[in-house]
């Protein structure tokens, strides 16, 4: 058994995933007749509000002919009256994986360890892999080739950050990101990233100046720059005085680059109406690509026979 906590959780099948999905999207003679979840429950567990993360699981299940079910933090007594690892194991006896998006990744770590059916983690404090797979999925369908592709983040050091280097590294990728001093990402997680890095020959840079990232870059990626649960964090905003993706940044970049945001975006603070609204933003082809990227995820986690054999006729 599997589970997805972090993106390089998916190794060397990474790739062969994403393509799963593009050409599962592409096809439509072969997704209509396909359900290889058929029969599956999958319970998705929320601690957080959301609206792609929700949407795009129940509706990329029930593609797959399979069962969603959503429990809301009040709903299910995880944590609370519960233990966490006491709600894994009954959980796993009723349905055949299970979706967690939550506050704490230790959580979610400890709810994959005492489960018995796999486990995505659907967003946490410290990595949002889903998203990677949607950004990297979005990235491959706007390019020919990955090789020589840059991508450069402009904003904080945070979840989404992780998961897109880790991501990046995997598929050689280059990524430059510019944060402000302080709000560098995690560095342990940056050094997986390197090791990947080192094997693949992508090539990851941070800098403190969003110009010296965005230079050349092909794709440029920005997120909220206080994320859900930050709010009281009320003197965070001004530390990214500077780092607003505009279109004077982006005379630096590529000249048919393309905005990236995994949405919800903040106009006027992280960008601005004029980058995100313009005809080479890709944010929504990102928002609707988490729900192939999933479907892809589940039935390699829960099915990998059906995986498998959808792979050849796809021709994967």
């Amino acid at each position: 058994m599997s589970n997805l906590l972090a993106i390089d959780d998916l190794g060397d099948d990474f790739a062969k995933i994403l393509r799963w999905a593009i050409t599962y999207k592409d096809d439509d003679e072969i997704a209509p007749e396909s359900q290889p979840l058929d029969g599956m429950s999958v319970g998705c567990i929320y601690e957080k509000p959301s609206t792609r993360t929700r949407v795009s699981f129940e509706v990329g299940i029930n593609r797959l002919g399979g069962h969603s079910l959503t429990l809301l933090s009040g709903d299910i007594q995880l944590g609370q009256s519960e233990t966490i690892g006491d709600t894994a194991q009954v959980l796993s006896r009723f349905l055949d994986g299970i979706t967690y998006r939550c506050y704490a990744h230790a959580d979610v770590v400890e709810l994959a360890d005492k489960a018995t059916v796999p486990v995505i983690n659907a967003l946490s404090d410290l990595h949002h892999p889903c998203q990677a797979a949607a950004d990297m999925m979005t990235i491959m369908e706007h390019s020919d080739k990955l090789e020589g592709i840059k991508v450069a983040w402009v904003g904080d050091g945070n979840n989404v950050l992780h998961d897109l280097m880790l991501a990046c590294a995997m598929l050689g990728v280059d990524c430059h990101w510019a944060v402000p001093p302080g709000h560098e990402p995690n560095s342990k997680v940056v050094k997986r990233a390197q090791r990947i890095a080192a094997e693949t020959g992508a090539e990851l840079v941070q800098t403190h100046t969003p110009v010296e990232a965005v230079t050349d870059a092909n794709f440029i990626y920005t997120d909220a720059f206080v994320s859900m649960g930050e709010e009281h964090l009320e003197t965070k905003l001004a530390d990214f005085d500077g780092f607003q993706v505009n279109l004077k940044l982006l005379e630096h970049a590529d000249q048919d680059w393309k905005f990236m945001h995994c949405l919800p975006a903040h106009r006027g603070e992280e960008v601005t109406d004029e980058v995100i609204d313009h005809e080479q933003s890709i944010v929504f082809d990102q928002a609707e690509n988490r729900m192939w990227a999933q479907m892809s995820i589940l039935t390699y986690l829960l099915e990998k026979n059906s995986w498998d054999v959808y792979s050849d006729i796809m021709e994967v």
